[in-house]
C-alpha cells in the first residue's frame, strides 16, 4: 500500500514539475512588461533619465538590456549585437552599468523545456491505461497479468456449515476436500481426483458460496475470477491472463481456481457470426490446454459456475477437464428451512417465528431469495421501530417479493376499483373450484408492481412436473377474471391481457410440445433452434405443413373455448359468492385464505387481524389507469 501511494505521489510531482517548467519558459518569453525600442533607450540615456543599466549577452548574439530610471521605473530593450558606443554614452551620462556574460541554461531545464510536453502526454496516457485496466499492479504494462483475487486459508472462514439447502451437492464435492487434505489416500489406490468441477444451477442457489466453502474446509488458497475478466479490448490478453493465472496457482498448489460465470468465455466455438469473436475463442483454447494439455497441473483443481451449461463448448465438458458436473438446484422445503435458519442468525427474531411455516410458504425460492426475504422482514421491523423481527414482518416481506410492492398512493376511480374487485374475485373463485388447482393464499385489490390487483396461489408442496388436468385448470383460472367482468360489470377491459397471453401459451405448449391432445398425438410440432452466440432461442423453425398448422390452431382454439366455458359456468353458478368476495375486497382491500373459506361456506368474511374500520377508505374518482395495465394471478 505504501509503495503504491508513493508511486502515485511521484507521478503527480513529475507532472507538476513539467508544467511549472513549461509555464516558466512561456512566462520568460511572452510576458515582458516595460519593453521599449533600442533607439528610445538611447534617447533616455542621453536625456540623463537613466540611473543604472545591466547588460547581459543572450543566446544567438543578442543583447538584453535592463535599465532603471531616476524614478525607479524598470525598462527593458534588446539589441541584436553589443553596441560598443553604448559604453561611452553610459560613462558620459554618469550611468552606472554592469556587463554580465551569457548564462548557459542547465541541462535538466533544457530537457524539461523541450521534452516536457511529450512526457506529459505519455504520463496522461499511462494514467488512463491504468484506470482502464483497473489500476492493478503494473498498470498499462500488465495486460497479460491475471486479475484473479486470492483468498488464503487464513482469511477464508467459510465452511460447509454456512452452506444450507444443497446437501447432495455438498456430498458430491466433499471428496475434493478429502483429497486436498490427504492426497495419498486416493493416489495409493490409483485414483485420480477430478481436475475440474462444474457447478450448474439456477441463479442464487449458492454455487459461489459452495466453492468458497470447499476452499475454507480444505484450508487451501482460493483463486476467484469472473469469466468476463479474461477478455479485454486488446488481442491476446485473455489467453495471457489464463496462462498467468495457472502459473500463480501452480506456485500455491494445492489450491482451487474458481471461475464464476464461465459461459462468458466458454461458449461454443465457431459461433462468432463471421469470425468476430476470435479473441474469446483464443481464451477458451488456452483454458482447454491449461486444464488438460501436455503439462499436468497437480494439486490445482478448477471449479466453475454457470446457469447455462447448454451453451458451453463440448471440449470443456469432457472428462479430463470438467470431469464432474454438480447440480445445485433450488432447495426443497427442508432446505429452505435450513437456509432461513442460517440467515436468521444475523437478525433478532421474535418468539413467534417459525421457519418451517415460512419454508412451506415460499416454494420455488432460491437461497438468494430467502436471504432477501429475511432482509426485507428486518427492514419492515425497522420501519415500525420494532426491537425484534416478528412473523407479521415476514408475511409482509413475502407478499412484497411474491406480489410486488404496494402502490397505495395510486388513486383509482371507484368504478375501476370495483371492476378490479370482481376481476380478482373471478380468479379466486375458479381457483377454489377447479380440480388440482393450487390453494388461494391471498387476494388484493391494492395495486402491486405493474398489476392493479393480484390473486396469489401457493402450492401445498414442491412440484417438479405438471399434469394435463392441472394445466387445464390453470387456463380456466386465467379466464376467470375476464368472465367476471363480463357477467357482473357488463364490460371488457385491458386488465386481462396478460391472462390471455399466458393461457394461450399454455394451450400451445400442450398441443405442440407435450402431446396432450388426442387429435394430434404425441409428436412435437415446433422446435426452437437457438443461436449459440446469442445465448438463447431467438429463431423458431416450424416443422409443419399448412394443414398441420391449421390443425394445431384448431386444437388450441378448442382447449381455450372449453376452459372458457367451464370457468363461465362456475362463475354463473356462484354469483352470490362472487358478490360477497368483491364486497369483502372493496371493504378490506386484501383477503386471505380464512376469509375466502368463510365466503365459500356462505358466511360473512371475518375482518383481518390487523384491520380497523378507519382503514376502509373511500377513494375519490380519478382518470382510469393507462391502457395495457394488467391484473395478474401469481
Amino acid at each position: 500500500m505504501n509503495n503504491q501511494w508513493f508511486s502515485k505521489v511521484a507521478v503527480w510531482l513529475v507532472i507538476a514539475l513539467v508544467l511549472f517548467t513549461v509555464f516558466k519558459q512561456f512566462d520568460r518569453t511572452a510576458t515582458q512588461s516595460g519593453t521599449i525600442g533600442y533607439s528610445d533607450f538611447l534617447q533616455e540615456v542621453r536625456g540623463k533619465r537613466i540611473k543604472s543599466v545591466q547588460i547581459q549577452e543572450g543566446a544567438g548574439g543578442s543583447t538584453e538590456i535592463r535599465a532603471k530610471t531616476n524614478d525607479d521605473k524598470e525598462l527593458r530593450t534588446t539589441a541584436t549585437y553589443l553596441d560598443r558606443g553604448l559604453i561611452g554614452d553610459l560613462i558620459n551620462n554618469n550611468v552606472k552599468f554592469d556587463v554580465k556574460p551569457r548564462e548557459e541554461p542547465s541541462f535538466l531545464l533544457s530537457m524539461l523545456a523541450s521534452w516536457g510536453p511529450i512526457l506529459l502526454l505519455i504520463g496522461v496516457w499511462i494514467y488512463f491505461m491504468r484506470q482502464m485496466q483497473g489500476g492493478g499492479k503494473g498498470g498499462a504494462f500488465s495486460f497479460g497479468k491475471s486479475k484473479a483475487r486470492m483468498l488464503d486459508e487464513a482469511n477464508n472462514t467459510t465452511t460447509f456449515a454456512d452452506v444450507a439447502g444443497c446437501d447432495e451437492a455438498k456430498e458430491e464435492v466433499r471428496e475434493l476436500v478429502d483429497f486436498l487434505k490427504d492426497p495419498q489416500k486416493f493416489q495409493k489406490l490409483g485414483g485420480r481426483i477430478p481436475r475440474g468441477v462444474l457447478l450448474v444451477g439456477p441463479p442464487g442457489t449458492g454455487k459461489t458460496l459452495l466453492a468458497k466453502a470447499i476452499a475454507g474446509e480444505a484450508k487451501v488458497p482460493f483463486f476467484s475470477i469472473s469469466g468476463s475478466d479474461f477478455v479485454e479490448m486488446f488481442v491476446g490478453v485473455g489467453a495471457a491472463r489464463v496462462r498467468d493465472m495457472f502459473e500463480q496457482a501452480k506456485k500455491s498448489a494445492p489450491c482451487i481456481i474458481f471461475v464464476d460465470e464461465i459461459d462468458a468465455v466458454g461458449r461454443h466455438r465457431g459461433a462468432g457470426l463471421g469470425g468476430g469473436n476470435d479473441e474469446r475463442e483464443q481464451t477458451l483454447n488456452q483454458m482447454l490446454v491449461e486444464m488438460d494439455g501436455f503439462e499436468t497441473n497437480l494439486g490445482v483443481i478448477v471449479m466453475a459456475a454457470t446457469n447455462r451449461p447448454d451453451i458451453l463448448d463440448p471440449a470443456l465438458l469432457r472428462p479430463g477437464r470438467f470431469d464432474r458436473q454438480v447440480y445445485v438446484t433450488l432447495p426443497d422445503v427442508r432446505g429452505r428451512e435450513q437456509i432461513l435458519n442460517v440467515h436468521m442468525r444475523k437478525v433478532p427474531v421474535g418468539q413467534d417465528i417459525r421457519a418451517d411455516l415460512l419454508a412451506r410458504g415460499t416454494p420455488g425460492f432460491s437461497g438468494a431469495d430467502l436471504a432477501n426475504l429475511v432482509n426485507e422482514a428486518a427492514l419492515f421491523a425497522a420501519r415500525r421501530s420494532g426491537r425484534v423481527v416478528e412473523m407479521n414482518d415476514f408475511e409482509k416481506a413475502k407478499d412484497k417479493i411474491m406480489m410486488g410492492p404496494e402502490r397505495k398512493s395510486m388513486i383509482m376511480a371507484e368504478d375501476e376499483r370495483r371492476n378490479t374487485a370482481y376481476h380478482e374475485s373471478g380468479h379466486a373463485l375458479v381457483a377454489r373450484l377447479m380440480p388440482k388447482a393450487d390453494p388461494v393464499h391471498k387476494v388484493t385489490v391494492i395495486p402491486r408492481g405493474r398489476a392493479l390487483g393480484v390473486t396469489m396461489q401457493l402450492p401445498e408442496g414442491d412440484r417438479y412436473s405438471t399434469d394435463k388436468v392441472r394445466m387445464l385448470s390453470t387456463i380456466s383460472i386465467l379466464f376467470g377474471g375476464r368472465i367476471a367482468e363480463e357477467v357482473f360489470m357488463g364490460e371488457m377491459t385491458t386488465g386481462a391481457s396478460n391472462d390471455f397471453e399466458r393461457a394461450t401459451h399454455i394451450a400451445r405448449d400442450m398441443v405442440t410440445r407435450y402431446g396432450m391432445t388426442d387429435a394430434l398425438g404425441t409428436m412435437v410440432y415446433a422446435e426452437n433452434e437457438g443461436e449459440v452466440f446469442l445465448g438463447r432461442s431467438v429463431t423458431k423453425t416450424t416443422m409443419m405443413s399448412e394443414q398441420t398448422m391449421q390443425a394445431v390452431d384448431r386444437e388450441i382454439r378448442r382447449i381455450i373455448d372449453e376452459q372458457y366455458a367451464t370457468a363461465r359456468k362456475l362463475i354463473e353458478d356462484n354469483k352470490d359468492k362472487i358478490h360477497a368476495m368483491a364486497a369483502a375486497l372493496l371493504e378490506y382491500e386484501t383477503i386471505d385464505t380464512e376469509q375466502i373459506d368463510d365466503i365459500m361456506n356462505g358466511k360473512p368474511a371475518r375482518p383481518p387481524k390487523d384491520w380497523s374500520p378507519s382503514l376502509s377508505k373511500t377513494v375519490p374518482p380519478t382518470p382510469p389507469a393507462a391502457p395495457g395495465t394488467a391484473t395478474a394471478t401469481a
